[in-house]
């Protein structure tokens, strides 16, 4: 059985608050230095609160408008551009892998191994080897700039199908 000590408690504590401390402060200061002015930064005593820039700052960042890099480029876009081709590329991939994965376990025909195989030998593709064929394949059917030629090429995904082949082996023939 293991004794609980109120003083080790009490230690344990407070070194886990002295590193939250240690890992949160610095993230602090940003945001307060992201409120202020240059001028008020570089200032002997940093100021420790956040200044009177903070809405104008954020709403400039977000939604652009003012001058410097926040005007020509809208986090807020960006933000939205991020979100649609995640939700495009998790729901095309786990579609098209179910149904392959389905395929590949529960349909007979000639030269199943060799397609499942097949799928399974592009695990050995790294992403790196990929980035040239991927980007002449999407600049040559004029995809370019597009959010198709953006989530498409990654769409397609020997793990996910790996994966989902791998629980439907698990599955009793009896519930099929």
């Amino acid at each position: 059985m293991v004794e609980r000590n109120p003083g080790l408690d009490l230690l344990s504590h407070a070194v886990m608050w002295l590193g939250v401390a240690i890992v949160a402060f610095p993230l602090y200061l940003a945001f307060v230095a992201s409120s202020h002015t240059a001028q008020d930064i570089v200032q002997a005593p940093m100021p420790l609160l956040p200044g009177g820039n903070l809405w104008e700052t954020y709403r400039t960042a977000l939604f652009g408008g003012g001058e410097g890099a926040g005007s020509t480029a809208p986090v807020a876009r960006m933000m939205w551009v991020s979100f649609v081709t995640a939700m495009v590329i998790t729901v095309g991939k786990i579609s098209i892998s179910l149904l392959s994965a389905f395929a590949v376990v529960y349909f007979r025909f000639p030269f199943k191994m060799l397609c499942f195989w097949a799928i399974f030998v592009t695990l050995m593709l790294p992403v790196e080897v990929r980035i040239g064929p991927t980007y002449q394949v999407v600049s040559d059917l004029g995809m370019l700039n597009s959010y198709a030629g953006l989530t498409v090429p990654l769409i397609a995904s020997a793990t996910a199908t790996f994966l989902f082949r791998q629980f439907f082996l698990t599955v009793p023939d009896e519930l099929v």
